[in-house]
């Protein structure tokens, strides 16, 4: 295949890309569903086996990932097709690329619920809604809110037009601009949030619980969940890496920069479960608390802290900042492939898709209130979504990147991609990506579908 550009542009530079990714990678799963999993599981043995799941599975598919997008130079669509027509096999494997664009634009739906309520919450806690009120009052809000079908569209259609907004201006005034702005002030606020942290007392115990290993805490569906939360906490398998990996500029090692946004996405991962059980815990708060630890246990906390307003606010304009970061890359895939293949004006392009999700959304939004008695496989619109992504489309996807890079693409064409000099190192890695990748990512869906 002759060497091509993007028509969408490149990176301007490394970092840009290596933020970018970060951005994708760095979402809700982040801050708000590892530590509520690392409560339920018990801390520090689950966090281990997640790390190594991270090193063994997530960064390997990702690398995989990104390697196609370079590779093909456009949309996950079209990418794949072009490749599969390199190969000279089938063209089944474009349904990689529909797959991926498909799941992206269902994640972006319910997403954009969950990110329209953080939204609220920097609202509320900047406003000092909470300071002075009971438990009882603060923990109701959150359920005042899904009950309020108006109160969650209206949120729901802010976040999604800030998403489309930034998507609609391409990858230099739109996309690069974006992470250059979110993805430095997530890291400032984190870092000013684990500086907090570390004053207080209970700072050490929060250490111990994330850190201190205890295997006998650990069960066999605390490892099933690390598993699969260290393959969906790199947003692999939605086409967002691959549409992004496709701006990547040739001269930039792969492997190296592979490395470094999976060592960013898991250190953010970390401080935030740090800074989040330091405040459960010098309050006296459930650290297994589950789903409800970000917008009814904490919200608690920060009403009872000295300089809760400020250090609420701070928070949760955190988790909007990385909510936006990863709600652009996954409307990206189904744009780029509008603007290649239909020929469409790229705004116009982001908003055909952004009302595509917003209007899945929505229905998402009432299915929590009005339309809760509205099922789908006996499920509520929001969780068949979720499900279906999260179950089905995400590991499917990443096991047929897994195959199609280990067993279909030529092995000459994979080495000269993959820019890993050391030849150990390379073998490790395909052979990861060829055998052992696939069985992990085959076991979580089994799971997920089983149970």
């Amino acid at each position: 295949m002759t060497e091509q550009q993007s028509i969408h542009g490149v990176w301007t530079k490394r970092w840009t890309f290596i933020l970018a990714a970060t951005g994708s990678a760095v979402g809700l799963g982040n801050i708000w569903k590892f530590p509520y999993m690392t409560g339920e599981n018990g801390g520090g043995a689950f966090v281990l086996i997640y790390l190594l799941f991270i090193a063994g599975i997530g960064i390997p598919v990702m690398l995989a990932e990104i390697l196609l997008g370079r590779r093909g130079r456009a949309s996950p669509i079209n990418s794949m097709h072009k490749l599969a027509d390199e190969a000279r096999s089938t063209p089944f494997w474009g349904g990689i690329g529909w797959l991926g664009a498909l799941a992206g634009l269902f994640i972006l739906s319910f997403y954009s619920v969950v990110a329209g309520w953080a939204v609220f919450y920097v609202y509320l806690m900047a406003s000092g809604t909470f300071t002075g009120q009971s438990a009882e009052m603060i923990s109701g809000e959150f359920g005042n809110l899904v009950s309020d079908p108006g109160r969650l569209v209206d949120w729901h259609t802010l976040f999604m037009a800030i998403t489309v907004a930034v998507v609609a201006n391409g990858i230099h005034k739109g996309l690069e601009m974006a992470v250059q702005l979110l993805m430095p002030l997530l890291f400032i606020m984190l870092l000013v949030l684990l500086g907090y942290s570390a004053t207080q007392e209970s700072f050490s115990q929060s250490l111990a619980f994330m850190f201190r290993v205890d295997f006998s805490r650990l069960s066999e569906t605390a490892i099933l969940s690390a598993l699969g939360h260290s393959f969906f906490t790199l947003s692999l398998g939605m086409g967002a890496i691959m549409a992004y990996g496709a701006y990547m500029s040739r001269q930039q090692n792969l492997a190296s920069t592979v490395v470094t946004i999976g060592l960013l996405d898991t250190l953010v991962a970390l401080v935030a479960g740090t800074v989040i059980f330091t405040i459960v815990f010098g309050n006296g708060l459930e650290p297994g608390a589950g789903p409800s630890l970000m917008f009814q246990t904490l919200p608690i906390a920060f009403s009872q802290l000295p300089g809760g307003v400020v250090l609420g606010t701070i928070f949760f304009v955190l988790v909007t900042a990385a909510a936006w970061s990863s709600a652009i890359s996954l409307a990206e895939p189904a744009v780029a492939w509008a603007v290649e293949t239909l020929g469409m004006n790229r705004g116009v392009a982001a908003l055909i898709v952004g009302v595509l999700a917003w209007f899945l959304g929505v229905a998402c939004a009432l299915s929590l209130n009005i339309w809760s008695d509205v099922t789908l496989f006996n499920n509520n619109i929001f969780d068949f979504f979720d499900k279906l992504t999260t179950n089905i489309m995400l590991p499917l996807g990443g096991l047929l990147i897994c195959l199609f890079v280990g067993w279909v693409m030529d092995r000459a064409i994979v080495r000269g991609e993959v820019d890993i000099d050391h030849p150990t190192i390379y073998r490790v890695w395909f052979f990861l990506v060829r055998f052992v990748s696939p069985v992990g990512v085959a076991v979580v869906m089994f799971n997920k579908l089983m149970g």
